[in-house]
């Protein structure tokens, strides 16, 4: 079992930064696909950004391609999503994901273990 705890989310305008953190816990997280995703009110749960186990290939949507980073550190257990230019459209609920299989995936299915979310709003 794994658990995840979010953090960094919070209230910031337009243009300004967010770093979020995700806290996992298992001795093997190294070797878990890792992934944010966020839910606005009224939509769908989507995916944000991706990456890979091990290796690390990664995935941006193309909404935030060139505004977001994702990164892992393994040796913290921690999982990084940093938001630079953001915009009010970026407002919802970020959660992460991890998933047993070390390939990078954008299926929310393919992840099995999520955290409980963290707010990030942003003000025009």
């Amino acid at each position: 079992q794994v658990q995840l705890v979010e953090s960094g989310g919070g209230l910031v305008q337009a243009g300004g930064s967010l770093r979020l953190s995700c806290a996992a816990s298992g001795r093997t997280f190294s070797t878990y696909r890792m992934g944010w995703f966020r839910q606005a009110p009224g939509k769908e749960r989507e995916l944000v950004a991706a990456i890979g186990g091990n290796i690390g290939k990664t995935y941006y949507s193309d909404s935030v391609k060139g505004r977001f980073t994702i990164s892992r550190d393994n040796a913290k257990n921690t999982l990084y999503l940093q938001m630079d230019s953001l915009k009010p459209e970026d407002t919802a609920v970020y959660s992460c994901a991890a998933g047993r299989v070390a390939a990078m995936a954008r299926s929310r299915y393919a992840y099995d273990y999520w955290g409980q979310g963290t707010q990030v709003t942003v003000s025009s």
